[in-house]
C-alpha cells in the first residue's frame, strides 16, 4: 500500500508540489471549490496519471474518462510517470469558482491523474470527462518517473456550475526519486517508493523489512575491541554492514531550494551507527554521519541523477529495553524562503531490524572444538584431539597460560551466530563468570568474521547458574501446532524461591527472550550442586528422526544394577581401575538405603524436566542414560546433587561420534555393564561411542567431558526472519 500526501490547490494562481516516488498524492478538489459547482474535470501532462474512486471503496476511474459532479466527497490522485524537465513542466488546474456543479480535469503527458468517490457515483450518460462534484470521491495522482526539472508536470482542474463558464485551478508538480534498500531480504537493493511495508518490518516467509548486524567482530589486528566500539572503517568492515542508497532523481536545480536530512530517533542513536561513502569508494576515509549523540545530519547534493551510498552498522543487539527496530529516516525540506523555517515536504524511512544471536544445538554439524590445556590433562587432552580427528573436525587447544588453570570451557561461553542475507558471522557469548578463561573469548576467539558479545549484570550478584553450562538449545521442534524451526533454548533455574535458592540472573534471561527465534524454556536444575542442565540432559543427531533426548536416569541405572545381581554379578566392583578410589560392589549399592532415598529424590527432580519437555519440545523419544548421584552439603550448607561416577549425558557431541565420561562401572564378561548399556542405546541410532577418563582432572572437580569442551557449529539453512515468532 502506497503513502498519501494531501495538496491544496487554490484557485486565482499556479501552486507547486513535490512528488516523491511511490507516494499517493491526494489533490483536494473541495478547498476552494467556486459556489453553485457541480461537476469538474481533470487533465494531466503526460507524466501524470490521474485518478478518481470513492474513499471508501477506492474504486478508481482515470480523470479524463468523463466530467464530474462538484461533490464534497471527491478525490483526485496524480502520479506523474515521467522525470520531469524543468520546474513545474506539469500542472494541475484546481479551486472551484462559485455556481461550478462540475469539473473536468486534465494533466500533461507525464501526468495520471484518477478520481475516486463513495458509490454511486453519478453517471454523465453523454460519456463526457466531466464528473460530478459528490462528497465521496477522491482524487489523486501518481508520477510515473522523475521530473527532469522542476515543475515540468501539471495538472489542470476546470469547475463548472450551471450557468457559468469553468473556472481553473493549476498545480505544477515534480517527481523525484529517493532511497534504496534491501527490503525484501533478497540481498539485492530495492527502492523503497514510499511503501508502507518498507515502513514496518514483519516476519515470515513473506515479511519484508530490512536487516542489520551488529558489527561485533574485530577486523583489524590492532584493535583491542569488536568494530562497532569505534568510528573507524576499513574495507572489510563494510562486508559486515548494511548498505542503503540514497538515489536522488530530481531537476538539477531541485536542491537549491530543497535539503534531504537522514535521521534517527534520539532514543535509538547509540544503537546504530551510518557512514557515508566518498566519491574515492575509501573506506578509511567513509565520515560517520549518524550515531552516538548525532541523530541528525544535513546533506549536501547535487540535482539530477545521483547515488550516495551509506554503510549502516548495528551496536546493540536486542534486549528488554531494545527491540531491535531501528527506523533509519530521510526528509524532504523546503528550503526556498530562508526567511521562513524550513518546511517538511516528505519522510521517508526503512526499518531495520537487528540480527538476533542465535544458539546452535548438538545436532548442527561441528566446525571447530575447544578444550583446555592444563599441567595434569594430557592423557584427556589426546583424548579429545583424536576424536575430533577421527571426526574429521578442527580442534582449538586453549595454552596453559590463557586459561590460568581454569578449565571449563563450556561454562566460560556459548557459541552462536548472526545472520543477514548479506552475511553470517559466528558470535561467541562471554558468559559472566569471568574466572581464568574470563580473557579467551575475546584474545582468541575475537577476529575476522568472528564476533565476541557479553553480558555484565549491572546489580545483583553471579552465581553458578549464570555460567553457560546452563545455557543449552533444543533441535527444531513442533509443539501444538507451533514450529521452533531453531529450536528451543534451555536454562536451569531454581524450583521455587527460597533463601538458599539461586536462579539465572534477569539480565541473562531477559536478553536471551529477547532474541524472540528460541524461545527459552526454564527447567529446575538448582537442585544439583553446580546447578547447570547439561548434568541431567543431552541431544544426539539422529538421522531419520532428527534427534533423541537423552536424561540421566537414577532408576534406569538401578534396573540395570539389579538385573546384574540377579544375574549373579553382585560382587562386581564400581570403580575398578580407578586409583586410589574406594570400590564398591553392586550389592552394596543395591542395599545401600540411604543412597537409594537419595536417587529417589533426584529422580523425582529429572522426572519434573522430563514432564516439562515433553510438552515443550514434544513426545520424541527419550532415552534414559543410566546414571546416579549423591547429596552433598554445599557451601552453603543445603544438600545439593552431585555425581556418583563420572555423567554420561555429560558428552562431547561431534556429529555422530560421541565423547561419553568413562563411567568404571562394574566389569562383566570383560567389559564396563555401564558403558554396554550406553552403547546398545545409542549405536543403534547410528552413534559411535567413545568413553573418555576424565575421572580425576574434571570428574572430581564437579564437571565431565562437556563442560570442560565447547564446540563451534554450522548455522541452521533456516533463515531466521523465515519464522514468525
Amino acid at each position: 500500500m502506497s503513502l498519501q500526501r494531501i495538496v491544496r490547490v487554490p484557485l486565482g494562481h499556479p501552486t507547486s508540489a513535490v512528488c516523491v516516488a511511490g507516494v499517493e498524492t491526494l489533490v483536494d478538489i473541495y478547498g476552494s471549490v467556486p459556489e453553485g459547482t457541480e461537476m469538474f474535470e481533470v487533465y494531466g501532462t503526460p507524466g501524470v496519471d490521474i485518478y478518481i474512486s470513492p474513499r471508501v471503496e477506492r474504486d478508481w476511474e482515470h480523470a479524463d474518462t468523463r466530467w464530474w459532479c462538484f461533490d464534497a466527497g471527491l478525490q483526485i490522485i496524480v502520479v506523474m510517470n515521467s522525470p520531469s524537465n524543468d520546474l513545474n513542466d506539469s500542472h494541475i488546474s484546481s479551486s472551484a469558482p462559485k455556481d461550478c456543479t462540475s469539473f473536468s480535469i486534465s494533466a500533461s503527458p507525464g501526468v495520471v491523474v484518477d478520481v475516486a468517490h463513495r458509490p454511486p457515483a453519478k453517471k454523465n450518460l453523454t460519456g463526457s470527462s466531466k464528473w460530478p462534484l459528490d462528497p465521496g470521491l477522491e482524487v489523486s495522482l501518481k508520477m510515473t518517473a522523475a521530473s527532469d526539472s522542476t515543475g515540468d508536470q501539471k495538472v489542470q482542474i476546470s469547475y463548472y456550475g450551471p450557468e457559468t463558464t469553468p473556472v481553473e485551478a493549476l498545480l505544477y508538480v515534480t517527481r523525484v526519486e529517493i532511497l534504496r534498500v534491501d527490503f525484501t531480504r533478497t540481498g539485492k537493493m530495492k527502492s523503497t517508493g514510499g511503501r508502507k511495508d518498507q515502513r514496518t518490518w514483519t516476519w515470515g516467509p513473506h515479511g519484508q523489512g530490512a536487516i542489520l548486524l551488529v558489527n561485533c567482530d574485530r577486523d583489524s589486528p590492532i584493535s583491542s575491541t569488536v568494530d562497532c566500539k569505534d568510528d573507524q572503517l576499513d574495507s572489510k568492515d563494510l562486508k559486515d554492514m548494511s548498505l542503503v542508497t540514497l538515489s536522488t532523481k530530481t531537476p538539477r536545480d531541485f536542491f537549491s531550494k530543497h535539503q534531504l536530512v537522514p535521521h534517527v530517533a534520539k532514543s535509538e542513536m547509540d544503537k546504530v551507527r551510518v557512514f557515508r561513502a566518498n566519491a574515492d569508494k575509501q573506506p578509511s576515509r567513509y565520515g560517520m554521519i549518524l550515531g552516538p549523540r548525532h541523530p541528525s545530519h544535513p546533506l549536501e547534493l547535487q540535482g539530477g541523477h545521483h547515488s550516495t551510498d551509506f554503510h549502516v552498522e548495528g551496536l546493540a543487539f536486542p534486549d528488554a529495553s531494545f527491540p531491535g527496530l531501528i527506523s533509519l529516516n530521510v526528509s524532504l525540506l523546503d528550503t526556498s524562503k530562508p526567511e521562513l523555517p524550513k518546511a517538511l515536504v516528505f519522510q521517508d524511512n526503512v526499518v531495520f531490524h537487528v540480527a538476533p544471536w542465535i544458539m546452535t544445538p548438538n545436532t548442527q554439524s561441528p566446525k571447530e572444538v575447544y578444550v583446555c590445556r592444563l599441567f595434569e590433562n594430557e592423557d584427556f587432552l589426546k583424548s579429545v584431539a583424536a576424536l575430533a580427528k577421527k571426526a574429521r573436525y578442527k580442534l582449538m587447544v586453549c595454552a596453559k597460560e590463557e586459561s590460568m588453570n581454569d578449565r571449563w570451557m563450556q561454562d566460560e561461553m556459548e557459541i552462536g551466530y548472526i545472520q543477514a542475507p548479506h552475511k553470517t558471522l559466528p558470535v561467541v557469548f562471554d558468559s559472566p563468570r569471568n574466572r581464568g578463561l574470563k580473557d579467551f573469548p575475546i584474545k582468541c576467539m575475537l577476529g575476522p568474521d568472528f564476533g565476541y558479545m557479553t553480558r555484565v549484570p549491572q546489580t545483583g550478584r553471579v552465581t553458578d547458574l549464570d555460567s553457560f553450562g546452563n545455557l543449552e538449545v533444543s533441535s527444531p521442534v513442533t509443539v501444538g501446532g507451533k514450529e521452533y524451526p531453531l529450536g528451543r533454548i534451555l536454562t536451569g533455574d531454581r524450583g521455587y524461591p527460597s533463601k538458599e535458592s539461586q536462579e539465572m540472573h534477569q539480565d541473562l534471561q531477559d536478553f536471551l527472550s529477547a532474541q524472540q527465534v528460541q524461545a527459552p524454556v526454564k527447567l529446575y536444575s538448582d537442585w544439583l550442586s553446580v546447578g547447570h542442565v547439561d548434568e541431567f540432559l543431552s541431544f544426539v543427531p539422529v538421522h531419520k528422526k532428527g534427534f533423541q533426548l537423552l536424561l540421566a536416569s537414577p532408576r534406569s541405572c538401578y534396573k540395570l544394577f539389579q538385573e546384574w545381581m540377579k544375574d549373579g554379578h553382585g560382587e562386581a566392583l564400581l570403580f575398578q581401575g580407578v586409583k586410589n578410589k574406594a570400590q564398591q560392589k553392586i550389592k552394596d549399592i543395591l542395599s545401600n538405603e540411604k543412597l537409594r532415598e537419595h536417587n529417589s529424590y533426584m529422580e523425582k527432580c529429572i522426572d519434573w524436566n522430563r514432564e516439562v519437555l515433553k510438552p515443550e519440545l514434544t513426545e520424541r523419544d527419550i532415552v534414559d542414560v543410566p546414571q546416579l548421584f549423591k547429596l552433598q552439603k554445599g557451601f552453603e550448607g543445603t544438600l545439593k546433587a552431585e555425581a556418583f561416577f563420572p555423567n554420561m549425558v555429560n558428552m562431547l557431541v561431534l556429529g555422530k561420534h560421541l565423547g561419553i565420561p568413562k563411567p568404571f562401572g562394574p566389569i562383566i564378561n570383560g567389559r564396563c555393564c555401564l558403558e554396554e548399556k550406553v552403547w546398545s542405546l545409542l549405536e543403534p541410532l547410528g552413534l559411535h561411542c567413545t568413553f573418555i577418563d576424565d575421572f580425576y582432572t574434571y570428574h572430581v572437580q564437579h564437571g565431565d567431558v562437556h563442560c570442560g569442551t565447547n564446540v563451534c557449529r554450522q548455522p541452521f539453512s533456516f533463515k531466521w526472519w523465515h519464522m514468525v515468532p
